[in-house]
Order: C-alpha cells, then sequence, then structure tokens
C-alpha cells in the first residue's frame, strides 16, 4: 500500500513539473491504485454517492427539530375596501396602515404517528393611519400546535423504512464501483500488455526472420537450399515485417487508451509488468453467495424496491379517505403598547377536524389502488426473476473462477514448453535438420502460448476484480471490502 501511495504522489508531482520524457514502469496494483484516484469512471461513482449521502442527510434533518423565523419588515398598504355595516348594508372604506409580523417557531415530525408538533410565539404590530392614528400590538407568546393525519398514509414512517435501505444501497454501489473501475483497469492494463506482448514477439520474429533469411541465401549460394526455400524465406521476412508495423500500432493506440483512463500527461510512456503472482485461494458458490447477499448492493436495492412497492399501495389506499386533525392552544394579549400586549394574556384554542370522503368518484381511488397493487405484484415477480439472474451469474462467475486458476497454470507450462521447443528448433534448422515448415510451426505455437498466457492472466484478474465487485469481500485477506464512506465524502467539500 505505501509504494501504491508514492507511486500515485511521484505520478502527481512527475506530471506538474512535465518532465515524463522516459518510460515509466507501471505494476497492475499501481494502475488499480491509480484509476480509483483520477479515472472518470471513479469521479462518477463518487458523484453519485455524494447525491445519495445529502439525500441522506436531508432525510435525518428531517427527523429533527426545525427552527424557523417568519417576518413581514414591513407591509404598507393604502387603499379601499368593502365594508358592511349593522344593516347589512355595503360601502367602501379607505384603509391606510403600516404592519410588521414576526413568528419563531420550533417544530418536529413524529414518526410514530406522521404528526406534526410546533411551538411558537409571533408579535404584530399594526400603526394606523389618519384621523386617530395609534399603533396596535398583538402578541402570542406561546402557542403549542399539532397537526395529525388521521387513517392517512404515515409517510415519516415509511420514509424511515426505506431511506436507510437507499443509503447502504448507495454506500454498497459505491464500492462495488470502485471495484468496476478495478475491473476497467485490468482490461485496458492487459491491453496494453498483449500489445506489448504482441510487438515484442513481432521484434523478435523480424530479428529471428532476417538473420534466418541471411542464412538461406548463403546456403543458396553454397547450393544447399532450392530457390524455394528462399523464397520463403524471404516472404516470412517480409511478413515479420508487416506484422511489426501492425503491432506497433496497436500498441500505440493501447497506451493512449490507458493513458487516458488514468488521466495522465500524453509523453508518459506506461511500460506494464507482467503479474507472474496471482492470489490463491478457494471459493465456493454458497459462500459467495451468502457474502453477496449481505454485503452487496443487489439485496438492499431488492429490500427498497419491495418496501417502494408496498408505500405506493399504502398511499394509495390511505387517498380513499382523508381525516385530520388541527389543535393549537396558547395565549394571546393585544393592546395599543407593547408592554400591555404581553400582560394582558387571555387563552387561546383552536380544534378542528378536517375530512375527506368521496361520496362519487367513478372508482378513480379504488382503480389507483389496485394499479398500486398490480404494479406490486409486477415489482416482486421481477425481483424474483432478477434474483435467480443475479444467482446463476454469480454461479457461472465462481465456476469460472475456479476453473481459471487451473488453466492459467495449463497456460504458464505451455508457454515455457512453447518456448524451450522454438530455441532448440531453430538451433536444428541452423544445422539443416529440420524444414522451413517445421521451424515456422515451432515459431506460431511458441508466439500463441506466450499470448494464450497473457490472455489467461487476464481472464484470471477480469474474474477476480468481479468477484469482489458482487460479493465485496477480499478472499485474500478474508475481509469485507469496506471504506470510510464520511471520510472520504469531507475530503470532496
Amino acid at each position: 500500500m505505501n509504494r501504491q501511495l508514492l507511486f500515485i504522489l511521484f505520478l502527481i508531482g512527475f506530471s506538474a513539473v512535465g518532465a515524463a520524457s522516459r518510460p515509466m514502469p507501471m505494476s497492475l496494483d499501481e494502475a488499480i491504485s491509480l484509476a480509483r484516484v483520477r479515472s472518470v469512471d471513479a469521479a462518477e461513482a463518487l458523484d453519485e454517492l455524494s447525491t445519495a449521502y445529502w439525500q441522506w442527510r436531508s432525510y435525518r434533518a428531517d427527523q429533527l427539530p426545525e427552527l424557523s423565523f417568519d417576518a413581514t419588515l414591513p407591509s404598507y398598504s393604502k387603499q379601499y375596501s368593502a365594508y358592511m355595516n349593522g344593516q347589512g348594508e355595503y360601502s367602501f372604506v379607505s384603509n391606510n396602515f403600516l404592519e410588521a409580523t414576526g413568528k419563531l417557531s420550533l417544530t418536529q415530525n413524529v414518526r410514530l404517528t406522521g404528526a406534526r408538533v410546533s411551538l411558537s410565539t409571533s408579535l404584530d404590530w399594526l400603526r394606523q393611519f389618519g384621523a386617530g392614528a395609534s399603533n396596535r400590538f398583538m402578541s402570542i407568546p406561546v402557542a403549542l400546535t399539532l397537526e395529525q393525519p388521521v387513517f392517512g398514509t404515515n409517510h415519516m414512517r415509511w420514509s424511515s423504512r426505506i431511506e436507510p435501505v437507499r443509503y447502504s444501497e448507495a454506500k454498497a454501489a459505491f464500492l462495488s464501483a470502485t471495484e468496476d473501475v478495478g475491473r476497467m483497469a485490468v482490461q485496458y492494463y492487459f491491453s496494453l500488455l498483449l500489445s506489448n506482448e504482441n510487438l515484442r514477439i513481432a521484434e523478435q520474429n523480424l530479428s529471428t526472420a532476417a538473420r534466418l533469411y541471411d542464412v538461406a541465401k548463403e546456403k543458396r549460394r553454397m547450393g544447399q537450399i532450392s530457390e524455394n526455400d528462399l523464397l520463403q524465406m524471404e516472404l516470412n521476412l517480409l511478413d515479420a515485417r508487416s506484422d511489426h508495423t501492425d503491432c506497433l500500432s496497436a500498441a500505440k493506440a493501447d497506451m493512449f487508451n490507458l493513458r487516458s483512463f488514468l488521466d495522465l500527461d500524453e509523453d508518459v510512456e506506461i511500460v506494464p509488468e507482467i503479474p507472474e503472482s496471482v492470489p490463491r485461494v478457494e471459493i465456493t458458490f454458497a459462500d459467495a453467495l451468502d457474502r453477496a447477499l449481505a454485503n452487496n448492493k443487489f439485496a438492499r436495492n431488492m429490500m427498497r424496491r419491495q418496501l417502494e412497492a408496498d408505500y405506493e399501495v399504502a398511499k394509495a389506499k390511505g387517498d380513499l379517505r382523508q381525516i385530520s386533525l388541527f389543535a393549537q392552544v396558547g395565549y394571546t394579549g393585544t393592546d395599543t403598547g407593547l408592554d400591555g400586549a404581553y400582560s394582558r394574556l387571555r387563552s387561546n384554542q383552536v380544534a378542528s377536524i378536517g375530512v375527506s370522503i368521496p361520496l362519487l368518484d367513478w372508482g378513480k381511488r379504488r382503480g389507483a389502488v389496485k394499479v398500486a397493487e398490480s404494479n406490486r405484484r409486477v415489482t416482486e415477480s421481477r425481483l424474483r426473476r432478477e434474483s435467480m439472474n443475479f444467482n446463476q451469474e454469480l454461479f457461472i462467475l465462481v465456476e469460472r473462477f475456479c476453473n481459471q486458476q487451473s488453466q492459467l497454470d495449463i497456460a504458464a507450462r505451455a508457454s515455457e514448453i512453447a518456448d524451450k521447443r522454438y530455441d532448440t528448433n531453430v538451433q536444428t534448422y541452423l544445422i539443416g535438420r529440420i524444414s522451413t515448415l517445421d521451424l515456422n510451426d515451432s515459431q506460431s505455437k511458441k508466439d500463441s502460448a506466450r499470448r494464450q498466457y497473457v490472455n489467461e492472466l487476464y481472464l484470471f484478474w477480469s474474474y477476480w476484480y468481479q468477484l469482489r465487485s458482487l460479493t465485496l469481500y477480499d478472499y485474500q485477506y478474508h475481509s469485507d471490502i469496506n471504506a470510510d464512506i464520511e471520510r472520504i465524502l469531507r475530503s470532496r467539500q
């Protein structure tokens, strides 16, 4: 880990001074560490986590008391308005006044019942202009207010069930996305590594073809081989040159792709190293499934969607009838002076029950309930299908990974044998003991075995990071994959 951190700091300082004119060796672990810090995919995963975090913070804040201040400072009015006297006759009177109001409230949502309780204090001031101008004050030193829906949907209780699951899902999604960034880094890294291997093979084959062609010309001059054999060796040399050109172009393209993915300067030349050692672990499907269901975002996603479907049904049923209770108790006072408005207090109580029951809606609300219940059944069916697909995907991945360890050992041994066979055949050809066709066949087998070994390495690491992404478990160190989410988010602020 210390080496990876030093490597990243070195790269940052290296790009800052612009001195990247020499090749830069890079291991697979270093490429993955750099991708998790600088790649666009990592930044996108962090942005999505940040969005979920602030949504979670908003939900948590909704559970806490809220202190607010509302005021009108001031409001001036000079207009005519309709006035009805005691005999029921209307006339228009002039109204000219200045008004200021202020209210301080402490409000708390009650999760258990869905009620809203507030404690408030307020003061109103009115200045009447014209003949007999005067000041008026009205105070409400303290008022306790309760707003309680009856028989309706308790949105607070449902939020308390859904939002923690949503945030837990977001954190698991971030960890999985981090592992997916590692898998993408593996893909780009091995593409460049394989291109470099192809280029190295092409350079070796070109050198060998040039040397063999020179030997063939000398043998032809001495009459030891036919003109056809000489032409065949020249064709081999031309093919080697063409292959070298193609491999050089492919290596440059893969270099550009990896460099862009890691957000490095264009003059940095990455030299990937073949990861010869791989973790040796034993994984069973049952163990992987248990860890995936405990850690992966998929289980939380299923739980959240089921809860949301249940909530929609409960909300539709709650809309069938609406009954709400409003009650307020406190004291109020009014006077021409501020002191009198607070000293001559009277009790102030308000209570009301509101009812909204549709008598004839042609089945609209009942239909909404049926739609919500139908959508819930659709969601449950989809969740069952997705669960089966997830289990199948995980089973196949575990089987492929376990098989890949054996395939990697076979490919490594095959590459070693093919290299020895080709070296032996080159020496045998030089003394005229085998034909050109035999030499070409051993060269092709050697190149194919080397490419197959690198490809098997790529498959191993790709499966490895897919397993880490799905299970969020590190089988090498036998620990859950986790991160200090709060610290990561604070570092962005």
